[in-house]
């Protein structure tokens, strides 16, 4: 049996859950959960904001642990592997993006938390494919947010072949931005943080900003004219996207990483007159997620975390409720 922590109906408390996952199937592996972080793609599961939940629902898809099992299909992971688990739990392995190394693409992909049980457990299995080693030297009680929000501001870099010349903005400095702050350094961009908290500018700037402009005075985005290659919004909130595109270079992009849920309402005559992108991306491949870890260890980039104990894990969800996290809950054991 496996012993996790569910949550029954959108917002309510999680409690002691076991459930029997049957034999270990031949390409899956299970993993003992040591460290999981907590996302707020948790909590829109959780209270089921995206109408795809199904409860009991074991969130948890910033895992980090140990191989316990491998099944009998499985030749590159071995017992006592220390190993992570993100988005994906599962793909088809059979359609186009598949084939061309874009499991993220999967249309079918199995979601670590949407009709499967995650790693807010001591034990989680996954197909092989999606587990991705973990380097050893890399921290592992930080690793877990690699897994989610690291790769999520990473893949973008990787996608869109941004150069160590470009200039590039990223939009909220938060549990997704801040991570970005430190790979666009490192990359060799110039690094503009836009943040509304003056007590955010300090530690942006020791993360890696090069500059912040106040993105709540459209003076400075006015004045930002025509700065950027890159602008990546990591928010969950509308803002005005028409001052934000102007001050892209011509041929410059939009590019979301962040899940808001308002149409966007946007001038069309900004992106034609500049040819300017608006884009957006999901979590990475395992590929990807692979090169982002030795990218990080390289670098020395690590997440800002606080970090509890798994019997405390409704306390820690309710911390990252409270917006007041800085900038990512990791649950240990």
């Amino acid at each position: 049996m496996i012993k996790a922590y569910a949550a029954s109906e959108p917002k309510g408390k999680l409690e002691a859950f076991e459930y029997d996952p049957g034999p270990l199937r031949a390409h899956e592996v299970e993993i003992d959960v040591k460290f999981c972080g907590i996302c707020h793609s948790d909590l829109s599961v959780i209270d089921d904001e995206w109408g795809m939940t199904q409860y009991p629902v074991v969130a948890g898809h910033e895992v980090v642990g140990t191989i316990s099992q491998v099944g009998d299909h499985v030749h590159d992971l071995e017992v006592g592997q220390v190993v992570g688990l993100g988005w994906h739990s599962g793909y088809c392995n059979a359609c186009e993006p598949c084939h061309a190394g874009d499991q993220n693409l999967c249309a079918t992909a199995q979601a670590t938390i949407i009709g499967h049980h995650g790693g807010f457990a001591d034990k989680v299995r996954a197909d092989a494919n999606s587990v991705v080693p973990i380097p050893e030297g890399i921290d592992l009680a930080s690793a877990g947010p690699l897994f989610c929000g690291g790769v999520t501001v990473f893949n973008p870099l990787v996608q869109f072949d941004v150069q160590p010349t470009d200039k590039v903005a990223v939009i909220g400095i938060g549990g997704l931005g801040h991570m970005a702050l430190q790979f666009l350094n490192a990359w060799g961009c110039e690094v503009t943080a836009f943040t509304s908290s003056e007590d955010k500018k300090k530690e942006a700037l020791e993360l890696g900003a090069h500059h912040t402009l106040n993105s709540r005075d459209p003076k400075a985005l006015e004045a930002a004219a025509g700065r950027f290659d890159l602008l990546i919004s990591t928010v969950n909130v509308k803002l005005d996207w028409n001052l934000y595109l102007g001050t892209l270079k011509p041929r410059g992009r939009l590019h979301f990483v962040g899940a808001t849920l308002d149409p966007l309402d946007i001038n069309v005559f900004s992106l034609i007159m500049a040819q300017r992108s608006i884009s957006g991306s999901p979590v990475g491949s395992p590929a990807t997620i692979g090169k982002m870890l030795e990218f990080a260890l390289r670098h020395n980039i690590k997440p800002v975390i606080e970090v509890f104990s798994f019997d405390q894990i409704n306390e820690a969800v309710d911390r990252l409720r409270s917006g007041k996290a800085h900038y990512r809950v990791v649950l240990s054991r």
